[in-house]
């Protein structure tokens, strides 16, 4: 049978590559000219890392800083370091970074780390390392979550993502593929990558506007190893796909992104759920995850592989028992339809439905910014040192959206919107 040459085809790696930077800053991050811009990137992901440098200048941004990690480093810490210093973190660094944040810069990362860079390290130290790193990223992610800069994450394919990704390949094809899949996700293939973002865009926010037309005050789940009631804060709005952020710039956070998200109570979660993925967190897999509600709490979590991890990371802090974010995504999308498992939380949860663990977004509450602290944790918004999404979404998963007189509505089948 012939067929036609895609456009794909067509356009060499570093054209695409270059398309891909593009989006990440005109789409992703709507960088505005005299804006800073502060990147995060891995050693691995320099050649996107240095194309969004360039289109970042291209776009008019006053300077571009970028801080980078590399695995080795990393890896020599845990090998080497004393237990104590895992209960530090450089302060000084998340401060500067908040600072830069609060003075206009906007903030992108780059993801593509090795998902099981610390799988085989001490539980412990990982876990003390994460809650060290939280608590001084603390006031740079409040400025994230309450959406006051615009910002983005993007993913670059690196050896050891894309082995994990496409184990028994040989590395270079493994490489390949993995990026083909991200550009193919990320809408780079097209003939107007810009073009089809701002319908897909579009596509997201009719479905978060009729959501908040139906104003539920819960959710029910119902699928394999999941019945759970999840009730949702006072007040709370659904988004989905970019928005406007405090600074007046427009961005789309995620690149690339399927859900529509909103706020979930944090008193008001009963039952029990399970994971459909399995969940990279810091470097190390959590999979098998099921964990019981009552009032909103977790209660009771297990995990067939990561489980020390797990109970490390919701003992982070009392609001990591809690959920900050409940998200809705169909079985049918183009990530899910893939058929990988990219063990990458930017991915997989954009290939499934997912709840979140820890800090909610103050921007997914009416007027939230205007309340105080107090007020916002009165109509249920959650507070905590993390946000962890994680996988529960199916082909096998019903939810139904119950109003405010108790009456429950399909609101998906078989993980598709009814």
């Amino acid at each position: 049978m012939t067929t036609t040459a895609t456009l794909t085809d067509t356009r060499t790696f570093e054209e695409k590559l270059d398309l891909f930077a593009q989006v990440a800053v005109n789409v992703g991050l709507g960088l505005k000219p005299g804006q800073e811009l502060v990147m995060t990137a891995g050693l691995e992901t320099l050649p996107l890392a240095r194309r969004i440098t360039e289109q970042a200048y291209k776009a008019g941004a006053s300077l571009v800083t970028t801080l980078l990690t590399d695995d080795a480093m990393t890896l020599a810490r845990y090998e080497h370091a004393s237990t104590e210093s895992f209960d530090y973190a450089a302060k000084w660094l998340y401060d500067g970074m908040a600072a830069a944040y609060a003075s206009g810069a906007a903030r992108l990362a780059i993801a593509g780390g090795n998902p099981e860079l610390l799988s085989k390290q001490d539980p412990d130290k990982v876990g003390r390392a994460n809650r060290a790193v939280s608590q001084a990223y603390r006031p740079a992610l409040e400025l994230i979550t309450r959406h006051a800069i615009n910002w983005t994450i993007v993913a670059a394919a690196t050896p050891a993502w894309a082995a994990s990704v496409f184990p028994g390949e040989a590395p270079d094809a493994a490489l390949a593929k993995l990026w083909e899949a991200i550009f193919k996700a990320s809408r780079v293939d097209g003939a107007d990558p810009v073009k089809a973002w701002k319908e897909h865009d579009a596509n997201l926010h009719t479905h978060a506007a009729r959501l908040n037309e139906k104003r539920y005050s819960a959710l029910r789940y119902r699928g394999p190893g999941t019945n759970l009631e999840l009730g949702l804060a006072d007040d709370h709005l659904w988004l989905g796909g970019g928005g406007t952020a405090k600074n007046g710039y427009y961005c789309v956070p995620n690149i690339p992104t399927e859900e529509v998200f909103s706020m979930p109570h944090k008193d008001r979660a009963d039952g029990v759920v399970t994971a459909t993925k399995p969940l990279s967190h810091l470097g190390t897999m959590i999979e098998g995850i099921q964990v019981r509600f009552e009032k909103g709490r977790i209660v009771e979590a297990k995990a067939t592989r990561g489980q020390e991890v797990l109970q490390k990371l919701i003992d982070t802090d009392a609001g990591a028992r809690h959920l900050g974010e409940v998200a809705l995504v169909p079985h049918s999308s183009p990530i899910a339809s893939s058929g990988l498992i990219f063990s990458n939380t930017l991915f997989d949860e954009n290939a499934a439905s997912h709840i979140a663990m820890g800090q909610a977004y103050i921007s997914c509450m009416k007027d939230g910014d205007k309340l105080t602290d107090e007020e916002q944790v009165a109509k249920g918004l959650n507070q905590s040192l993390i946000h962890v999404d994680w996988m529960i979404g199916s082909s096998e998963l019903d939810i139904d959206g119950v109003t405010a007189t108790g009456t429950a509505e399909p609101l998906m089948r078989g993980g598709e919107w009814v």
